[in-house]
């Protein structure tokens, strides 16, 4: 049983469930473009599409804090690349022990 005396040993950190949030930000920064691309001649056609282009970065603006705030929430964000992958190979060493144990116990008769 030298599998169980090597097990690495992860904290039980409660999983928060994060809703997925749509996130659409081309078709706003499409819109953006266009609204700088197009140059009235008329002065209050300027200032209407400038109103508009305003609108538009502050919609995506809003947009891209949201994704931010959704980002900060997932757990795990919080560590290294290099952690990360180690708390990945810890729980998957982990996840084959339970699945050799399974097996195991599966085959005995009792």
């Amino acid at each position: 049983m030298d599998a169980v005396e090597t097990k690495p040993q992860i904290c039980n950190i409660p999983e928060t469930k994060i809703q997925p949030v749509e996130i659409e930000i081309l078709p706003v920064v499409y819109d953006i473009i266009r609204s700088v691309e197009k140059d009235p001649i008329d002065n209050t056609a300027k200032q209407k599409e400038s109103a508009e282009c305003s609108h538009k970065v502050t919609e995506l603006q809003k947009t891209l804090d949201a994704a931010r705030s959704t980002i900060r929430k997932l757990h795990g964000i919080e560590y290294s690349k290099e952690e990360q992958l180690r708390r990945l190979e810890s729980l998957r060493k982990q996840l084959a022990l339970k699945q050799q144990l399974i097996k195991k116990y599966k085959n005995v008769q009792f």
